[in-house]
């Protein structure tokens, strides 16, 4: 049998995850890149951090909910490794902690809008748009359910 037409299993069968997720990820530590590209801008590098955060508190929340996001980088980093083995139990609970990420960016994005005045900004509507996004795709993606069940003791 040929199975190279499943482009959603890796060589040793268990199941790839999904790009979404990685994009996921990125929305929920975007605090992290924007800091992380202000770091390669050697003349003015809070200029770049202030253009999307002007509220300097709003930056540094961004940061400390994007490190949540990051811990979850490194558990589906573990998973690809399988290994260690005492992550896998928490593993399984990836989809809450990923639901309670989103909540938390939630209440920033309620927080910038407080800070702008209810004055609406093109940054604010994507970010609720993508927040919106990926609770749905949280709750209703099948390849993302079967891949955090996808990881169990080996016999």
């Amino acid at each position: 049998m040929n199975f190279s037409n499943i482009t959603w299993l890796d060589d040793k069968g268990h199941i790839k995850p999904p790009l979404m997720l990685y994009l996921m990820l990125v929305f929920l530590a975007r605090g992290w890149c924007i800091f992380i590209a202000s770091l390669t801008q050697a003349s003015d590098r809070a200029g770049l951090v202030a253009l999307v955060y002007p509220q300097k508190s709003d930056f540094l929340m961004a940061l400390m909910a994007g490190a949540g996001a990051l811990i979850v980088y490194g558990l589906i980093i573990a998973e690809r490794k399988r290994s260690p083995s005492w992550i896998q139990p928490i593993f399984k609970y990836i989809k809450w902690l990923l639901l309670a990420l989103l909540c938390i960016d939630g209440g920033l994005l309620i927080q910038r809008i407080l800070h702008a005045h209810y004055v609406y900004s093109w940054s604010v509507g994507l970010d609720a748009l993508f927040l919106f996004w990926s609770t749905l795709y949280l709750f209703n993606s099948n390849r993302l359910k079967y891949y955090f069940l996808d990881w169990k003791a080996e016999e």
